[in-house]
């Protein structure tokens, strides 16, 4: 998946704060809101989009879930479409629970490296990530484009734009309401910017 010459920046922007998210609990299909704190992160976010953009005027995709959608409106975001290839990774048996729950039934459970049961494969994840990419690929040489979503699917896309493993989305961070900046350099696909927090 080699970048052209003259592509815009596609961003990551992951929704603010949830009540699950602030305390470690799986949260993949389940539709939750954003707490205040999670607002005030959106609104933060939309700052800090604003400061690493320049003035083109960007596609804007977002998770049908309304804790992204919501994290979107607050950053000033004007959403053009909805797509379920960008819901979170589907945790199954293990939603709402913390890893360390988890682990009590499965030692070293990441979901990285352990199957997920009645839930999605990290080959089916990877597919959407690819399939996402894919989708947005011709737009970039005209627009820049945002991706407001979610954590673990997130670094899978991270791990897909760099063509590597879906597992390599390990070694990423990122934060509610943080951006991650993807591009190019000389048809290199890079990270220009990693986890940035709202500011």
């Amino acid at each position: 998946m080699i970048a052209g010459p003259h592509e815009h920046p596609l961003f990551l922007l992951r929704h603010g704060h949830t009540e699950w998210s602030a305390t470690g609990r799986h949260a993949g299909r389940t539709d939750l809101p954003l707490t205040a704190v999670g607002e005030r992160q959106a609104h933060a976010a939309g700052r800090t989009y604003a400061l690493m953009s320049d003035d083109s005027s960007a596609v804007v995709l977002s998770s049908p879930l309304r804790r992204a959608r919501h994290t979107a409106e607050l950053a000033g975001l004007e959403v053009s479409d909805v797509s379920e290839d960008l819901v979170e990774w589907d945790y199954g048996d293990f939603e709402g629970m913390t890893t360390p729950e988890i682990r009590e039934r499965v030692p070293g459970w990441t979901v990285w490296t352990h199957p997920i049961p009645g839930g999605e494969s990290a080959d089916a994840v990877r597919a959407r990530a690819d399939r996402v990419l894919g989708h947005l690929r011709p737009t970039l040489p005209e627009r820049p484009v945002v991706l407001v979503g979610h954590d673990d699917f997130g670094r899978v896309l991270i791990s897909r734009w760099l063509e590597l493993d879906t597992a390599a989305g390990r070694f990423f961070r990122f934060d509610p309401a943080s951006i991650t900046v993807l591009g190019s350099q000389r048809g290199v696909p890079q990270i220009r910017h990693l986890n940035v927090p709202p500011s």
